[in-house]
């Protein structure tokens, strides 16, 4: 990363940063998740930027990835265990960031989100050039369990590069033998979910987020229009509700077609059990010469 990359994560760190605050402030009962989300984003545009990814708002056993569609009406609910994630892209140059909210009202998941905020903390503080990524999930997982929680085991933390929201290293949340080291210069968000369940997830429900992975093969058949707005986000993740001003019925043959030649990955939200529930913190680090820089603290 050069200099002017830094600089431009760095401001992509703040703008995501002051979304995610705002977010934990206006998260309650019977505000729609659809609006989170989109003022989310505008609140990023306005700043000059755009989003890295969708944001997202996942809440209870939803651990990840769900994101409103075009006519989501659902609320938070009192009791919700709320996650929000978001991306920020400046020219390419990312970062990404995650907290969790408690609608309990009376505070009693707060033991769970603190493991969560905890095993971020313990991993952050490990974190320098030539650290295996081994030992740093071996911390999440120690702090979690500690607290009488599981780590999510089959999501990980990951790199973060110029137009690239998920690279090398993955960083995961127990203790896995093997797996690479970090490296000066490396941009990592890391990001422990903690539950009290068994601590697996898997996909369940309508995706949508996509990610458009490379050219189609062929694209007769294919809209120009949709398939014009969906390249124009340069290989990074899009939602569905970001081409609501395009006709549907293309973009859901659109989305279809690209999806059946492989070049269209789908991403549905993971869940953990009915009955679980899961939390998330996250920040963006830069391992720079002189230390670990938080991004988005």
């Amino acid at each position: 990363m050069d200099a002017e990359g830094l600089e431009k994560t760095r401001a992509a760190g703040k703008i995501a940063a002051r979304c995610r605050e705002w977010a934990r402030e206006a998260i309650q009962p019977g505000v729609k998740l659809r609006t989170i989300l989109e003022t989310i984003e505008s609140m990023i545009r306005e700043e000059g930027a755009a989003p890295a990814f969708p944001a997202q708002t996942s809440r209870n056993e939803c651990a990840a990835h769900y994101c409103s569609s075009p006519d989501d009406e659902t609320v938070y609910e009192e009791g919700d265990v709320v996650k929000v994630d978001m991306g920020v892209h400046v020219d390419g140059w990312i970062a990404d960031t995650a907290c969790t909210v408690d609608l309990s009202g009376d505070g009693r998941n707060a033991d769970l989100i603190q493991a969560s905020a905890d095993a971020l903390a313990a991993a952050i503080s490990l974190v320098e050039p030539g650290r295996p990524v081994s030992e740093i999930g071996t911390a999440v997982e120690r702090t979690i369990t500690k607290a009488g929680f599981e780590p999510v085991r089959n999501l990980t933390g990951h790199g973060l590069d110029r137009w690239k929201v998920h690279c090398a290293p993955q960083i995961p949340s127990y203790g896995e033998r093997g797996g690479g080291r970090l490296a000066e210069g490396m941009v990592v968000a890391i990001e422990p979910f903690a539950c009290n369940g068994r601590g697996f997830i898997h996909e369940a429900g309508r995706a949508e987020v996509f990610m458009l992975v490379r050219p189609p093969r062929k694209a007769k058949g294919v809209d120009k229009e949709v398939l014009r707005a969906m390249q124009s986000w340069r290989g990074l993740p899009i939602a569905r509700r970001y081409f609501d001003d395009l006709d549907r019925d293309a973009v859901e043959d659109t989305i279809s077609k690209l999806a059946r030649q492989g070049v269209l990955v789908r991403y549905p939200p993971l869940v953990e059990q009915p009955g679980v529930l899961v939390a998330q913190t996250e920040h963006t680090l830069f391992l720079g010469p002189n230390g670990v820089e938080v991004i988005t603290a």
